[in-house]
């Protein structure tokens, strides 16, 4: 990740971010479920952080969740740091911006890709770049087509 950023203050993000975007980024809120830009919105492109324009998921990670946010299953590496929280009575994964610190959501390990992971992302935390094209991810493996013919034993009469 490139380190000529300098984060702004808090004041100049708060002029530069909508009150629902300082809000889930800079104090760990949550968007509302089912509303964000990017819930069902999947163009080819790379999502960045809001506060500082990191790339952080490409769309090619991105799948449909159903729960309310847009999820992805691999975060580019070394984009995204994952810090446990406590919050609210419960044990999860935070998800932060590995430059900014900015709060993005949450990951859990009950994806259904090969990677086993859901990143549950607020939309608000997010710009897409659609100049920027991730390369398609590798083909996955063909599934076993051979079939297994048994035999069923028969069951003794009582």
């Amino acid at each position: 990740m490139t380190t000529d950023f300098k984060m702004p203050s808090e004041e100049e993000l708060k002029a530069k971010l909508t009150p629902e975007e300082y809000e889930v980024l800079r104090n760990k809120g949550t968007e509302i479920p089912y509303t964000g830009d990017f819930l069902t919105k999947t163009p080819d492109g790379v999502f960045a952080c809001k506060v500082c324009g990191q790339p952080l998921f490409e769309s090619t990670a991105k799948f449909d969740s159903m729960t309310g946010w847009p999820s992805f299953d691999q975060a580019i590496p070394g984009a995204v740091e994952e810090v446990t929280d406590t919050s609210h009575g419960m044990n999860r994964i935070e998800t932060r911006c590995s430059r900014c610190k900015s709060h993005l959501g949450h990951v859990f390990d009950d994806g259904p890709t090969e990677t086993g992971k859901r990143y549950c992302i607020n939309s608000v935390c997010l710009d897409l770049d659609t100049n920027t094209v991730p390369p398609p991810r590798a083909p996955k493996p063909p599934l076993d087509t051979e079939e297994t013919v048994g035999t069923i034993e028969e069951i003794p009469k009582t």
